[in-house]
């Protein structure tokens, strides 16, 4: 069995439980593999912002990947490589996100901004990603630096046929994929946690084959498809875990912390 040389995980419903805790298990499963010399970063659809605070109690000194992976940020939060969503289809985001009536939020290299301070989600992002959004009238001036769209919805079946729409629409010219059942985000084209990974294999010169994935969403499938080792958590749906070579424990039931022991044991440092 290969060997891993470098773990990427996913954040939100993998690293951290519903209430967005790193438990020292979890701290702990990290801390043994940068111990055993296996790579560890994170990527995840939250800006880069919202993963600062994960940098110190995990030692990361590799890249992480915010924006799905569409932004690559070193650990002082410099940007690596960081791309933009085209003007024309965040404009053709917006229509089509005002048509299944989800709320709209755009982020920017250091900027999220809404039009609607009461939306569902709102005072659960600023918890998620510790920092507040700046409210907006009109958010056309700040299109052309559009790094994520989002779409929040508390309709998941309506959101994943937004979601549909929204990919036939936009076709090659942004990503467009939920990161939660009530997220729907579009990114940049042609980035997504899938590169983001074999960016990361590419720094270390390593193989993909040498890569574990693990994650909980339909937006860690990209980098289920490139890694030769992708876990699925125990609160991922069915079809993400049809995808994965492995299923873990929940988050609520310290599923990463579980997968991680079992990629030491795999590496011979159990």
């Amino acid at each position: 069995m290969t060997p891993i040389s470098l773990v990427v995980s996913d954040v939100d419903g993998t690293l951290l439980t519903k209430d967005k805790t790193l438990t020292d298990r979890a701290r702990n499963a990290v801390q043994r593999l940068h111990q055993a010399g296996i790579g560890f970063t994170i990527t995840s659809s939250r800006p880069a912002i919202g993963m600062r605070f994960l940098i110190e109690p995990l030692a990361l000194w590799l890249p992480v990947g915010p924006f799905n992976g569409s932004s690559i940020i070193d650990p002082e939060m410099r940007p690596v490589e960081q791309h933009l969503i085209p003007t024309s289809a965040a404009e053709r985001s917006l229509q089509i996100l005002r048509e299944f009536g989800a709320d709209i939020w755009v982020f920017t290299a250091d900027k999220w901004l809404i039009d609607n301070a009461s939306g569902k989600y709102v005072a659960h992002e600023q918890h998620t990603i510790r920092s507040d959004p700046t409210i907006v009238t009109d958010f056309s001036p700040y299109l052309a630096s559009a790094c994520k769209i989002v779409g929040a919805s508390a309709d998941a079946a309506g959101l994943a046929a937004c979601e549909k729409a929204m990919q036939q629409a936009l076709g090659s010219a942004a990503t467009a994929v939920r990161s939660q059942t009530y997220y729907l985000d579009i990114t940049p084209p042609g980035f997504d946690k899938g590169t983001f990974v074999q960016a990361m294999a590419k720094r270390l010169g390593i193989s993909t084959d040498t890569v574990a994935t693990i994650g909980d969403m339909q937006n860690d499938l990209a980098m289920f498809r490139v890694s030769g080792t992708s876990i699925a958590m125990g609160n991922a749906t069915d079809d993400v875990k049809d995808e994965a070579t492995h299923v873990t424990a929940s988050n609520e039931q310290d599923g990463f912390a579980e997968a991680m022991e079992m990629i030491l044991k795999r590496n011979g440092a159990g």
